[in-house]
């Protein structure tokens, strides 16, 4: 491989989230974190080396946008998903979940719906609620694999309730880890023009697809009912730079987008964060991708072979995008909050609980790190889940 993803970057002790925050419950001793979505390896080469270059440079005052940033956004979508943005169509702000909160405060009135497909990303309750929304929950549905399929049905009758303004998706889906396909995404907006309702689109994770799938911009399936939100951050490991795109064809709304964005006070950005974004999305980005995307997938595809040779009785869904990995521990009979709080006390392995995405009975599992501390916190989920499913009695036969 051309890049590295097997080195370990050690990052406990410089005030990183993922290594540094305190664990819902005191741990004696170190912990392998595999919970908040925010990889172990460390940016792309071409990224530090542009990096670099802006920080020689010495001087970091407030920063303007350039053309090239709303470029390099309508390239990379058009020649690497076939989605062609007119320029014209980008406003910039601090993160997708800023964004999202300036897209509902603009688009809805205190009271009205939001249209959530469930388990999801736990930033969109609070983004709802923060904007005194209400969610709508409409559940996906568990097919064989396991894995998640839409309920259409109740999506259109979620969306048929007049109060329901927004459809706030989430593709590629984290934490169900589907990437929804072409005609899924058709269902979705055809039920959304026919009940006026906007499509709201998070698609920050939609660059990590499992080789050999596509993923569909929801802009190029329905441009004119649709926002998007993007962002390099969580594909390229940038998060920290804090940039995202918002796309949309309609004047009215990107006025209104923009008028949230000012009254959110989230509109200026900070020097590093275009050189970031723009070094992400040049020529080189799409081979570091590739190699990422082979990583994650070698790494859930020996998560698999584990948990059925070792923990059979909690199925690992099956994971078409994103890193993390999601796993049904409804055999424990627990909440998901115990569940994390117990592989930290026993096992020193910190995951998140189902319940931060409106589902219980599952816990999310981080699966970019380099190999050896995915071996280890297997090692420790799996031996922490099976000691839970001993003291349950679940895992005894019956005389």
């Amino acid at each position: 491989m051309t890049y590295d993803f097997t080195s370990i970057t050690p990052r406990r002790g410089t005030d990183c989230v993922k290594w540094d925050a305190q664990p819902p419950v005191p741990v004696d001793g170190e912990i392998i974190p595999m919970w908040v979505a925010d990889m172990d390896f460390p940016a792309a080469p071409f990224i530090r080396e542009a990096l670099r270059k802006r920080l020689d440079h010495g001087v970091f005052g407030y920063t303007v946008v350039p053309q090239g940033w709303y470029d390099c956004v309508t390239r990379w979508f058009g020649t690497r998903h076939g989605w062609k943005i007119d320029p014209a169509w980008v406003q910039y702000t601090t993160g997708v979940v800023p964004g999202i909160s300036a897209v509902i405060k603009a688009l809805t009135r205190p009271g009205d719906k939001v249209v959530i497909q469930t388990p999801v990303y736990n930033c969109f309750f609070s983004s709802i609620r923060n904007n005194g929304c209400t969610a709508a929950e409409s559940p996906l549905r568990i097919a064989p694999g396991p894995r998640y399929e839409m309920d259409f049905e109740s999506l259109e009758r979620q969306c048929a309730d007049p109060a329901a303004k927004l459809l706030l998706l989430c593709n590629p889906h984290n934490p169900a880890g589907r990437v929804w396909t072409r005609a899924e995404l058709e269902r979705v907006a055809d039920i959304a023009r026919r009940r006026g309702v906007v499509v709201v689109s998070d698609e920050i994770h939609c660059e990590i697809v499992r080789p050999g799938l596509g993923y569909v911009p929801m802009g190029s399936v329905d441009q004119d009912n649709c926002i998007t939100l993007c962002s390099p951050s969580k594909s390229f490991n940038t998060a920290g730079m804090q940039m995202a795109a918002i796309v949309s064809d309609n004047p009215d709304w990107r006025a209104r987008i923009d008028r949230a964005i000012n009254d959110n006070e989230i509109c200026d950005v900070n020097p590093f964060a275009p050189v970031a974004f723009q070094a992400a999305y040049s020529d080189e980005g799409a081979a570091w991708l590739a190699e990422l995307c082979q990583t994650i997938w070698d790494h859930y595809t020996l998560m698999v072979c584990r948990f059925r040779a070792e923990a059979p009785a909690f199925p690992v869904f099956d994971l078409e995008g994103t890193y993390l990995a999601w796993v049904d521990c409804h055999v424990l009979g627990l909440p998901s909050d115990e569940i994390e709080k117990e592989l930290l006390r026993q096992e020193k392995v910190w995951v998140n609980a189902g319940a931060m995405y409106g589902c219980e009975g599952f816990i999310r599992v981080n699966l970019a790190t380099p190999k050896q501390l995915v071996s280890e916190g297997l090692d420790r989920i799996i031996r922490g889940l099976n000691r839970l499913l001993h003291a349950s009695g679940a895992g005894t036969e019956s005389a």
